[in-house]
């Protein structure tokens, strides 16, 4: 494999920061948070077939590994929707890898079953068939519904829109198969198998991943919850000064804790 095929921009000195974006956008929805991470180095990457980065084919294990081959051999992960899901998979099988996790709203399934509260079938469906139709469109519409639920929704989207146009659109296959993956990737036998610290921050406003899957959710030894009460599905463009406080706290933490062992 070419080990230019991801794009993964790494800024600043300091413990090592892995972060991953979610369906339809790319790295640079992160910009809100660079100037608070200054003592990090974080490597903010382009998931395969979005923004800068080549397509990657297979699944969601292909990702992985392709993204494993181009980072740190060890970090802190932090995984966006989508992007959650891959740094959840990572923590899972590259243990030693990823010091610490934090994935920001995400779920181990995304898609609704009869057992877990998600995204139903019909909307997933729905964007399929509407990527072979208007791309932009169906990315636009996804957009709205990350902000959906948000005071500031309007704002969010204009942001999270301008954010994502400053490098190439995503590419069709990348985008179908993300949606496979949000439609078929289950994780949740696998979550006791995380032994790191692992933050999970929730929108208690999120339209596509339910407050009712942090009740959910395996309440484990190293896990804790962050519940943003007036967020949506992208706190951090909704409520940028909220999370980092809430999230510096822990990774500062996680980053000392490396240092003193």
């Amino acid at each position: 494999m070419n080990q230019n095929q991801l794009h993964i921009e790494s800024i600043g000195q300091g413990p090592d920061l892995v972060i991953l974006h979610g369906w339809g956008v790319n790295s640079a929805v992160f910009t809100p948070l660079k100037d608070a991470l200054a003592e990090y180095r974080v490597h903010y990457v382009d998931l395969p077939g979005f923004g800068n980065s080549q397509v990657v084919a297979g699944d969601i294990q292909n990702w992985l590994t392709a993204i494993m081959q181009q980072l740190p051999e060890t970090a802190i992960w932090t995984g966006w929707s989508l992007g959650g899901l891959v740094a959840t998979l990572a923590a899972i099988h590259y243990p030693k890898r990823v010091s610490a996790l934090c994935t920001i709203a995400s779920s181990p399934c995304f898609m609704a079953r009869e057992d877990w509260p998600g995204i139903p079938p019909e909307v997933l469906g729905q964007f399929a068939s509407q990527l072979t139709q208007d791309l932009d469109k169906t990315v636009e519409r996804f957009l709205a519904i990350q902000a959906m639920g948000s005071q500031t929704a309007k704002a969010d989207i204009k942001q999270l829109r301008e954010l994502v146009l400053a490098r190439p659109r995503a590419q069709h296959t990348a985008l179908a198969q993300g949606l496979g993956m949000l439609e078929t990737v289950d994780l949740r036998a696998e979550l006791t198998q995380i032994k790191q610290p692992w933050l999970r921050v929730w929108g208690r406003l999120d339209g596509l991943v339910p407050r009712r899957v942090m009740k959910s959710i395996p309440q484990l030894e190293n896990s804790q919850d962050l519940l943003m009460l007036k967020a949506s599905h992208a706190p951090f463009i909704s409520h940028t000064a909220e999370f980092i406080e809430g999230y510096l706290l822990w990774l500062n933490t996680q980053a000392n804790s490396i240092n003193l062992s």
